[in-house]
C-alpha cells in the first residue's frame, strides 16, 4: 500500500485496528470481491468474518456486547473495509447506521433485545429514508405511519434500501399526518412484521451489496417500536447521517487508496519503449495527482472524524470530506483504468470494478451537490 500521511491523527489503538482490518480486507474481503460482484451475490462468509472481528457491533455500545469505537475508528474500519471491496464496506455501514439509531434512541427493552444480535451480525440492519420521489428532500415521504390504538399501520414504499434482502430490522421514516411534512417520525420495523421486499436493482457498480424496494401495505407493529417523538424523525435522520457521511468518505478514501495501489503496482511491472511505463512522465505525473487527492481525501476525514470525536458540529466538516473524497475516488479509479490502458477496461484487472464502484459514493447518504449546498450555507448564510 502506497500511502502518505496514514497515520495522521491515530492512537496507538487505532493505528492496531486499521491493521487488523487491513490484514482482513486483502486475505479475506478481496479474494471474494471480483466473484461477488460478478454472481451479485454477498460473501455471507466475510460478513461472519466481520463479526468475529466485532465489527458488525461497530457502533452497538460496550455495555450491549458491541464495539462502541469513536468516530475516528469508525472512520478507520471503513476505509479499510472499502479497500477490500466497497460492496461489503457499504453494507456493514447501513447496518451500523441502524444499530447506531437503536443505541441512541430505543428504550432500554429495545436495546437489549436488538443491541447483542446485530453486534453478533444478525438481524443484519436497515435504513429506510428516500422513497421514488422524497430522495434528496425526504421531508416530500408519502409513506405514513397512522396510530391505531396500541398499533401503528403503516402504509407507502421505501427506495434504495441497502440490505435490503438480507435485512432482518428496519429504521424507518414516516409522517404521522400525511397532510403535515414535519410530523416525519423514526420507526423500528422488524422483518416479521410483514412488509414486502421489492426487486434486487440491477446496478453499474455495487453489485455485491442488494439494493431493493421496501412496500409497507398496512404493516403494523407496536405503539412502543416509535424510536423519536413525533416529528423528530428528519431531525434524527440527519443527526445520524452526518455521522454516516464521515463513513462513506472513509470508504471513498479506501477505494481510492485501492485504486492507487493497483495503478502504481502496474506501473512498475508493465513495460513499453523497453522500460516500466513507471519511467513515462505522463504515468508519473498520473500517480502523483492520485496520491495527492488519496492523502487529501483522508486529511479531510480525519479531521471531520476528529471535530466529531471532540464533541463540537461536524456537520461541515463532513460535508467537506464526503464531498471531496467522493469526487476523488470517482477521478482516482479513472486514472488507475486509464493506467492499466486497455487491459482497465476489461474485467481482469479489480480497477474495473472501481471505477463501476466510486460513482455512488458521489450520490448516496447526500449527493455531492447536497454536500456543497450544506458547505455553502455555513459560509454565505
Amino acid at each position: 500500500m502506497v500511502t502518505v500521511g496514514s497515520d495522521i491523527a491515530l492512537t496507538d489503538e487505532q493505528r492496531a485496528i486499521r491493521d487488523l482490518v487491513r490484514e482482513f480486507a486483502v486475505e479475506e474481503i478481496r479474494p471474494t470481491a471480483s466473484e461477488a460482484d460478478e454472481t451479485e451475490t454477498f460473501p455471507e462468509d466475510v460478513w461472519d468474518g466481520l463479526a468475529e472481528l466485532d465489527l458488525t457491533g461497530l457502533t452497538v455500545p460496550e455495555e450491549y456486547g458491541g464495539f462502541g469505537a469513536d468516530r475516528m475508528t469508525y472512520s478507520v474500519v471503513n476505509e479499510e473495509v472499502a479497500y477490500g471491496q466497497l460492496a461489503v464496506a457499504t453494507a456493514l455501514s447501513v447496518h451500523c447506521l441502524a444499530t447506531e439509531c437503536i443505541a441512541e434512541f430505543a428504550t432500554d427493552d429495545q436495546k437489549e433485545e436488538w443491541l447483542p444480535k446485530m453486534a453478533d451480525g444478525r438481524p443484519v440492519g436497515m435504513f429506510a429514508l428516500s422513497e421514488p420521489e422524497a430522495g434528496s428532500n425526504p421531508a416530500e415521504m408519502s409513506t405514513v405511519a397512522r396510530r391505531e390504538g396500541d398499533e401503528f399501520v403503516i402504509n407507502g414504499k421505501k427506495q434504495w434500501i441497502t440490505n435490503g434482502q438480507r435485512g432482518g430490522v428496519c429504521i424507518l421514516f414516516a409522517k404521522t399526518d400525511p397532510e403535515d411534512p414535519g410530523s416525519v417520525t423514526q420507526f423500528l420495523v422488524p422483518e416479521d412484521a410483514g412488509y414486502e421486499v421489492g426487486k434486487k436493482e440491477e446496478k453499474m457498480g455495487l453489485r455485491a451489496s442488494d439494493t431493493t424496494a421496501l412496500l409497507f401495505d398496512d404493516v403494523r407493529i407496536p405503539a412502543e417500536n416509535q424510536l423519536t417523538e413525533e416529528g423528530r424523525g428528519l431531525s434524527a435522520a440527519f443527526h445520524i447521517l452526518t455521522g454516516g457521511r464521515i463513513g462513506i468518505a472513509s470508504q471513498a478514501t479506501g477505494l481510492a487508496q485501492a485504486a492507487l495501489d493497483e495503478a502504481v503496482e502496474y506501473a512498475n511491472e508493465r513495460e513499453q519503449f523497453d522500460k516500466p511505463i513507471s519511467k513515462i512522465q505522463a504515468i508519473r505525473h498520473k500517480i502523483a495527482e492520485m496520491g495527492t487527492q488519496v492523502h487529501t481525501a483522508r486529511t479531510l476525514v480525519r479531521e471531520a472524524a476528529r471535530v466529531a470525536d471532540a464533541g463540537e458540529d461536524p456537520r461541515t466538516p463532513a460535508a467537506m470530506a464526503k464531498y471531496y473524497a467522493s469526487e476523488a475516488a470517482v477521478d482516482v479509479t479513472n486514472e488507475a483504468v486509464q493506467v492499466h490502458g486497455g487491459y482497465g477496461y476489461t474485467t481482469d484487472f479489480d480497477v474495473e470494478r472501481y471505477y463501476r464502484d466510486a460513482k455512488i459514493t458521489t450520490i448516496y447518504e447526500g449527493t455531492s451537490e447536497i454536500q456543497k449546498e450544506i458547505i455553502a450555507r455555513s459560509l454565505l448564510d
